[in-house]
This record gives C-alpha cells, structure tokens and sequence, in this order.
C-alpha cells in the first residue's frame, strides 16, 4: 500500500511572502495552493479577477504527485449576490486559470462554501461548476449542513470541521477531509481520508508561529492514522 499521504490544508495563511508560503505548503504531504488576505485575497474579492493569486506563478513552478486547490463555491457567490449562471461562470473561469500549466498528476479541487446551510445550496451549481474538469470533486463547509444531502451528491470528498461537528448519516462511499485541532478529532477515519485544519489561517486569527504548530500535529496525526491503517 505505501505510505499514505494524507496531510493538506484549506488554503489560507498568515503570510506576506509568496515564496515562504509556498515554502510551507511544500512541506505538507499534500501541497496546497495558498492565499494570502494580507494580500486581500479574500474569497470574494480574489472571484473577481479569476486567477489573479499572489501565489499562483511560484507554486506552479513545482511538479506534484497530488496537489489540492480551491475555489470559493458558487453557493457562497449566489448567497452574496451573485445570479447562479455568474456565479458558476465566476467559479469556473477562476478554476480553468488555477488548472493551466500546474502539472501534478492528480489535482483535488475544493469549492469553499464554508457558511452553506443545509437549506442554502445548490447540488446543480457544483455540478456544473465542476463540470468537463479532470479533477477528485471537494465540497469543504466549516458550518452545520445536512449530512445526507452531501452524501448523495457526486461530490468525492467532504470536509468539514471535526472539532465542532460529529458526521451522521451512512457516507455513501464518500471520503473524509477531518478538519481538526487535536489527533482525536478523527473519529472513523478510513483509507482516503484526508487530515486538515478545520478552516483557513486567517491572519486576524493565527500567526506564522501556528503555522508551524498545526502543521507539526497534522503530521504527528498522519503518521498515527498510517500506523492504524497500514
């Protein structure tokens, strides 16, 4: 089986420099691409111009096996203002610009739709904004949805945040992205699950410092969860 390499993150960081968060996404087992908001790469401001990233040019300079980016969803767009046809033509334009020249074997792209209720979605909206992109299908919400709705729709992987929230509901052969504080915020993982934070690294909330911190315990994690597993 090998090893498995299952430690990635939700994408934004605490840095000002490009090549040191590049830096610190390589370090992960699955590299991810970073945004900066001290760069003002929030998810609705980013959407505007798609594909214009602070960090986008370096990490494509870099061959992957696996890599993880992301997208703020189009439900996310559609709850603030965006019509559903732009929203999805947002989305998909930011994506195909993300895609260009990263050459990575396999690509997991995550749509952000962190504050979708189980009564605000879409599954039309993923489908069509995923839609013609070889790609593992992510949906990543760090709020409360219905389980169910997301375990019958095509999605591949669902993260979501482990610390607060417990999955109910038969996962339907879906995979599990824990979004996690602490090692025991895993509770049923299963071979191609993923290990996360529970959310991104907003500067507001977490320094360089953390950086370094959560990445330890997300590594000390995965090698516990390989042993388990292996």
């Amino acid at each position: 089986m090998g090893k498995i390499k299952i430690v990635t993150q939700i994408g934004s960081l605490p840095y000002d420099n490009i090549k040191d968060a590049v830096e610190y996404s390589l370090r992960h087992e699955i590299p991810f691409l970073p945004e900066l908001p001290r760069m003002g790469e929030f998810m609705l401001d980013y959407i505007k111009k798609p594909g214009v990233l602070a960090c986008l040019d370096e990490f494509k300079k870099h061959d992957f096996q696996k890599v993880k980016i992301q997208c703020v969803g189009p439900a996310t767009l559609v709850k603030n203002g965006y019509d559903k046809d732009k929203a999805v033509e947002k989305a998909r334009s930011h994506i195909s610009a993300l895609i260009k020249g990263l050459n990575s074997k396999t690509i997991i792209l995550f749509l952000d739709e962190p504050s979708c209720s189980a009564d605000f979605y879409d599954k039309k909206l993923w489908e069509e904004t995923f839609r013609g992109f070889n790609v593992v299908r992510g949906i990543h919400n760090c709020g409360e949805f219905g389980w169910n709705e997301m375990f019958d729709s095509d999605i591949e992987i669902i993260s979501f945040d482990a610390s607060r929230y417990k999955i109910s509901g038969n996962r339907n052969g879906k995979n599990i992205s824990w979004g996690i504080e602490k090692p025991k915020d895993t509770t049923d993982f299963q071979y191609g699950d993923l290990i996360t934070l529970p959310c991104g690294m907003s500067p507001a909330k977490y320094g360089k410092a953390d950086c370094e911190k959560n990445l330890e315990m997300l590594l000390k994690t995965s090698k516990k969860l390989a042993d388990q597993l292996l």
